[in-house]
């Protein structure tokens, strides 16, 4: 087990050394600072998981430094110190976030029973959040629908991942879900409980969009009123994602490398460098191999976004999830419309396996919400689907032979059957009102399944 990281910031320096001997000497892995603009650049590259802070030194006071230190290290536990400790100054430390406050001169003993009692609230903390991202996993990707081969490897992806804080892009034509993979990864990261920030990039005027990522100082430019954090700084250390990043000006393409190599930013306005802790992801519908021979795309900036790259099938290279992505639609449909429709009718499934769905999963879930706002029964059916879908069908063309022609109806609607039963055999046999073991029988002399499968 890795040693406590303990960050002392004091300007007296027999007390601050003396000190991190001691502490070193229980096993604590510490290190010091002589003043608060060096306490901050420890912190932000020790990342301790106790901050010992002196109230009185002579650049900033702690209370000064504190809310800077816990924005920087927002995990940490700040205990200041102080030889001239009023209950004023202890409120004002405890409102601006301190954790513990103490007086000197330090009694050693009680100092580690504070650091001891956090150190333990803190392992409590990190076994909560780790429960939480184990409930994440085990969801996981309610929000990857589908159990087809692809979906699969999509998922798989996105599990190997997450684990990481690799920049990811993920390509895909618009409405394949794009954005649902990304915050999948986010929500099986480390920094689950972080920020999720997705920028789009074509939605915002390319005037504005320097300053919606880096933000500005007051008066930067005309309409600055005030100084504004942008998205890159509300990420925390959490996730980024830019969305539609073939859209992205020229320009700010050439920032935006220097930003994922150097890890830091500077707002418009200002001088003064502010370092990026979140992790990067990139979406686009576009082939950015392309734009990068045609001269559209940085190919420096396209080599450090595809770093780890996921491919997103569209909705018609996976007719095999429909079936599931209606069910699933169909639950949260229900609680926000307020019904209590059941599914889909064979006859509508067909249809919907039939259609080509250039609009993908987003096309999907509005053609599903329409149809359930028209149902008047326990199940939608064609009646219900919009014309371009109910048009869409293409029946099979059956032989003149009474018995090839039964066999090749009876194959296509175990095969629609068994889709809307989400590839669970034996409810697709409860819904053709056969036992399991008639079914496989019939799949087998239907060539569905080798007679040789159990």
């Amino acid at each position: 087990m890795m040693a406590a990281k303990i960050l002392i910031i004091d300007d007296e320096n027999l007390f601050r050394e003396d000190l991190a001997k001691l502490l070193c000497r229980r096993g604590y892995d510490c290190k010091t600072a002589v003043d608060g603009n060096m306490g901050l650049a420890v912190a932000e590259e020790f990342d301790p998981d106790i901050i010992l802070c002196d109230i009185v030194m002579p650049d900033l006071s702690g209370i000064e430094l504190l809310g800077e230190i816990l924005r920087i290290c927002p995990e940490s536990f700040v205990i200041m110190i102080t030889a001239y400790g009023t209950i004023d100054t202890a409120i004002e430390a405890f409102r601006k976030g301190a954790s513990d406050y103490i007086i000197k001169p330090l009694i050693l003993e009680d100092v580690l029973q504070k650091i001891e009692r956090l150190l333990e609230h803190k392992c409590l903390s990190d076994e909560i959040r780790f429960l939480r991202r184990q409930l994440h996993r085990e969801v996981e990707c309610s929000l990857l629908v589908g159990q087809s081969e692809q979906m699969q490897k999509v998922r798989e992806l996105v599990r190997k991942v997450s684990t990481t804080t690799s920049t990811v892009l993920i390509t895909g034509a618009s409405g394949t879900g794009k954005e649902l993979v990304a915050r999948a990864i986010h929500e099986n990261s480390t920094t689950t409980e972080e920020p999720f920030v997705a920028i789009n990039c074509a939605g915002i005027p390319e005037h504005l969009l320097e300053s919606e990522l880096f933000g500005h100082t007051k008066g930067a430019f005309t309409g600055a009123d005030n100084e504004r954090e942008g998205f890159f700084e509300l990420a925390g250390n959490g996730t980024i994602l830019l969305d539609e990043i073939a859209e992205m000006p020229q320009a700010l393409q050439s920032k935006l490398l220097r930003v994922v190599e150097e890890r830091k930013f500077i707002r418009v306005g200002a001088k003064k460098s502010i370092a990026v802790k979140a992790r990067f992801m990139a979406s686009t519908n576009k082939n950015l191999e392309e734009l990068v021979r045609s001269g559209q795309f940085r190919e420096d900036l396209y080599f450090r976004l595809a770093v780890f790259e996921i491919h997103v099938p569209s909705l018609k290279e996976r007719r095999d999830d429909i079936a599931l992505l209606c069910e699933h639609l169909l639950k949260n449909l229900n609680r926000k419309l307020k019904r209590n429709c059941h599914g889909v009718d064979n006859e509508a499934i067909r249809m919907l396996l039939s259609y080509s769905w250039p609009g993908n999963v987003r096309e999907l879930r509005n053609v599903i919400e329409r149809a359930m706002i028209l149902a008047t029964g326990e199940f939608i059916t064609p009646a219900e689907l919009p014309s371009q879908i109910a048009g869409s069908v293409e029946f099979p063309k059956y032989s003149d032979d009474l018995r090839t022609a039964v066999a090749a109806y009876e194959k296509e609607h175990i095969r629609r059957v068994l889709l809307a039963a989400g590839g669970n055999k034996e409810e697709c046999s409860r819904r053709l009102g056969i036992n399991p073991s008639t079914l496989y029988r019939k799949m087998a002399d239907l060539g569905m399944i080798s007679n040789n499968s159990s």
